[in-house]
């Protein structure tokens, strides 16, 4: 079980786990939960450059389809190849097997981004 809250999260819904210069990405159980059953995800190519902000992805569920945003600049360095295949690893595992992509970033830059305790008051309730 990951210890979320050791995680960073983004107002858009997403966590980061942050190990040196590379942070693993996915989406929250609360983002997973108001999509509904997650059919389809769309990911950036490794070796893409991503910006902070920035729309780098789709996931698409039976209630709507949604941009995913790069929470952190960087270059990615591996997706997900089991989220894309069975899109519902992101419903039953968000924080496990139903990570998108892991990019490398400054470090620093994680700095910025809300902690467990900023995001559950957000959702009002846990991540």
């Amino acid at each position: 079980m990951t210890d979320l809250t050791a995680l960073k999260y983004t107002a858009e819904h997403e966590w980061i786990a942050l190990e040196g210069d590379v942070a693993t990405v996915g989406i929250t159980a609360f983002a997973a939960e108001k999509l509904g059953d997650i059919v389809f995800v769309e990911l950036p190519g490794v070796g893409s450059e991503v910006s902070a902000s920035a729309v780098c992805g789709e996931i698409e569920s039976t209630k709507s389809v949604g941009e995913l945003y790069a929470p952190l600049s960087g270059t990615v360095v591996e997706v997900n190849d089991a989220a894309v295949d069975d899109p519902s690893l992101v419903n039953s595992d968000p924080f496990g097997g139903g990570w998108l992509v892991k990019l490398t970033v400054d470090p620093a830059a994680v700095a910025d981004l809300l902690d467990h305790a900023a995001y559950a008051e957000l959702t009002g309730g846990p991540a």
